[in-house]
């Protein structure tokens, strides 16, 4: 019998990235980063897992230039060659996924643009008003998409259907509209925030499921999770600076330390 290959180094856990520009539908330009991060220690689960980064800027390579997309994607922490073509694999998929965050990420615009300006047509706010002279600044081909079918009589609301009942469980995703900070530091922060809302959330379903979830510690997820779905948003200049994220980060780690506790404690 052949004996076991020893695990690759450190070092060659890590492959050759993408980085390429992508011109949407709408003829805006973004550009596109996967980054293989290699083998690295997550600092909520405290293990090491391999890392794939992705981020999505728009406007790219001009001043005003900002990020529209970032999340990180763990995968189990293999040294071999194997899966390092794996991550190859991984990182071609996210290349092409992110062409389709960009135009969902348009299509979401365009419906915040058309509403801020069906806003300022009935009450002729100046709030409204900066609000889409702001878009109109950040996003001009989608302003003027927005703003061509508004005029062609294509943003009438539809009829409004009765809303199904909100369902019971904690969402397991973060807000599509999160603000990603330039800086790399303050990034990493919300990137663990998201992750931890997605634990959070899928955790406390088990947790429902075997029936041991009392109602203040529902409540209190539920209130945590909205807090930092908000915090992420970036309502306020306050929302991102170090500290504030790292208290928003550090309530939820706690709490969901308490949620791991319960589910070992009951089979």
């Amino acid at each position: 019998m052949n004996a076991p290959s020893s695990p690759l180094d450190r070092k060659l856990c890590q492959v050759v990235g993408v980085n390429q520009n992508y011109t949407s539908s709408s003829g805006s330009l973004y550009h596109i980063q996967v980054e293989d991060r290699g083998p690295v220690l997550d600092r909520i689960t405290e293990k090491e897992v391999r890392r794939v980064n992705l981020i999505i800027y728009s406007n790219y390579g001009e001043p005003d230039a900002h990020i529209v997309h970032g999340s990180d994607q763990d995968f189990e922490d293999l040294r071999t060659a194997e899966h390092n073509r794996f991550i190859e694999g991984k990182v071609k998929e996210l290349a092409d996924e992110a062409r389709r965050l960009v135009e969902a990420h348009e299509e979401r615009q365009i419906a915040k643009i058309k509403e801020l300006l069906l806003e300022y047509h009935r009450t002729k706010s100046e709030e409204a008003k900066k609000d889409f002279e702001a878009k109109n600044t950040q996003y001009p081909f989608l302003f003027s998409r927005a703003w061509r079918e508004i005029r062609e009589g294509r943003a009438r609301p539809a009829p409004v259907e009765p809303s199904a009942p909100a369902p019971e469980l904690e969402p397991e995703a973060p807000p599509t509209d999160v603000v990603y900070p330039l800086d790399p530091e303050l990034r990493e922060r919300v990137l663990e925030i998201e992750r931890l809302i997605t634990q959070l959330g899928k955790d406390l379903q088990r947790l429902r499921a075997r029936g041991i979830a009392d109602d203040i510690l529902t409540q209190t997820c539920r209130k945590l999770v909205l807090r930092a779905k908000d915090t992420l948003r970036g309502a306020l200049p306050s929302d991102f600076n170090l500290r504030r994220l790292e208290m928003t980060r550090n309530s939820l780690v706690k709490t969901w330390k308490q949620v791991k506790s319960l589910l070992r404690e009951t089979p």
